[in-house]
């Protein structure tokens, strides 16, 4: 025998009419029905919205917006913004979704910039508009919250573009955003400045945004706050792989940079010399849960770089403590920052030697002789970057005059004050060549700047 279970009917659906008036004592009992509404026809609402038959209250927002899909979202937000006194409250209460066709109109609506503000564009509706901008997480209307929050404008207008960049992180472009947010870290309203480092201490590895911040003029109350973002990401020691002379002595200059780095990083930093006859033990380098920065202060992609650097992280990588991390920086030839220096140096010296009776015609970088495929196509991406010639010249010469005549046959020693030896410390070439060549780039300003600022910068 069959048993036939009683058919359900959907319960009748509640009509914009029956909602109690606000303040009555039965609209909050109504709305909660109003929530547990199976199926619920939202056309009904909407025309009355639309229409005026019942009022646009927040009560009513917060149960009809978790049944919007993105076109009632956008339908509400077109019939807001076409109001004579639109509520700045209502887009926060409607939006729920993020989709390209939300996104569209939103930019639409603010692409024109703060030269669009006036009777018809209220600034109230800018600032409601401009967090739920950068809430669609799109990338292209990151220049259009940039304009709203460079421009020289109401604050309040200036933070509701900040809260868009807050809102949309971790899409935007990472150079243009620390860029944007360092300049309003020294804007003059400190509440918005202060918020501009809070953003930039979210971003990953943020110590290397935020030191170099450190060292701008900034409201004494803005400084504090980032001396206290400075310290809640506190810098992991530092392991600095260097060539080093015969033996595995260090350079002094590289031995200042390690002491001088130590004290502005408030950690460990070592020196680890290829040129050693073992490994660095320093167990002071192995911290509980914190991690290790390697970093290979070599100038060419050599033997060392390809082999010796891989070994030496793999041999650390086993030994950190608990879930500290190794992090291996590219080798320091490779940093654009450091080729951009060396074309710099390059040019002055053009300039000083342009105003010698010799002159000079095409300045040299004087490198150590490597071999393969990589390093010939380093070496050219080097010429191209800064203008120089790569010249190989052999480090064991007899003498100075020997090694010029080997390697640069055809300019001879007089184009000395054209010529920049790749040794990032003193090396037998810089020690046979001193007159030709000066003197190597550590003991040169420039890249000692350089170089001290961006390892006090790294996580």
């Amino acid at each position: 025998m069959s048993i036939v279970l009683p058919s359900r009917e959907p319960p009748p659906q509640i009509e914009p009419a029956q909602l109690p008036a606000c303040g009555s004592a039965d609209r909050w009992t109504w709305l909660q029905q109003l929530r547990r509404q199976p199926d619920l026809d939202l056309e009904p609402w909407l025309v009355a919205l639309e229409s005026g038959a019942v009022a646009c209250q927040e009560d009513l927002l917060a149960v009809l917006a978790d049944r919007f899909d993105p076109a009632s979202q956008r339908r509400v937000l077109r019939w807001w913004r076409l109001r004579p006194d639109p509520d700045p409250a209502l887009p926060a209460h409607v939006m729920r979704h993020r989709d390209q066709a939300t996104a569209a109109w939103l930019l639409d609506q603010l692409a024109p910039g703060p030269a669009a503000l006036g009777a018809a564009f209220p600034p109230a509706v800018a600032a409601a508009l401009l967090p739920l901008l950068g809430h669609q997480r799109q990338h292209q209307v990151w220049p259009v919250l940039v304009s709203w929050l460079q421009a020289p404008i109401a604050t309040t207008l200036r933070r509701a573009a900040l809260e868009g960049v807050a809102r949309g992180l971790s899409v935007w472009p990472r150079a243009a955003l620390v860029a944007s947010l360092s300049a309003v870290a020294r804007d003059l309203d400190p509440q918005l400045a202060a918020d501009a480092v809070d953003l930039l201490a979210r971003l990953p590895r943020a110590r290397c945004v935020l030191v170099p911040l450190s060292r701008r003029p900034l409201d004494p109350s803005v400084a504090q706050r980032l001396g206290r973002r400075l310290a809640a990401s506190p810098a992991q020691p530092l392991l600095l792989v260097v060539h080093g002379r015969s033996g595995g002595q260090v350079p002094a200059e590289l031995g200042a940079l390690a002491r001088e780095l130590e004290q502005r990083r408030d950690a460990p930093v070592r020196l680890q010399a290829l040129s050693a006859p073992g490994p660095w033990a320093a167990q002071e380098l192995l911290l509980p849960n914190r991690g290790l920065t390697l970093v290979p202060l070599l100038l060419l992609p050599g033997g060392h770089v390809r082999r010796d650097c891989r070994a030496i992280a793999a041999s650390w990588r086993r030994q950190l403590i608990g879930p500290g991390q190794l992090l291996q920086r590219p080798f320091l030839g490779a940093w654009p920052e450091w080729q951009r220096a060396l074309a710099a140096e390059l040019v002055a010296l053009t300039r000083v030697a342009a105003q010698a009776p010799d002159g000079c015609q095409r300045p040299l970088l004087l490198h150590h002789p490597i071999e393969g495929a990589l390093a010939l196509r380093y070496l050219t991406h080097l010429e191209h970057r800064t203008g120089a010639r790569c010249v190989a010249t052999s480090y064991s010469a007899p003498n100075g005059d020997g090694v010029l005549s080997s390697s640069i046959p055809a300019l001879g020693a007089a184009s000395g004050p054209c010529m920049l030896p790749l040794a990032l410390a003193a090396n037998r070439l810089t020690d046979s060549l001193a007159a030709q060549v000066g003197p190597p780039l550590l003991q040169r300003p420039r890249f000692w700047q350089l170089l001290l600022a961006e390892l006090e910068s790294l996580p």
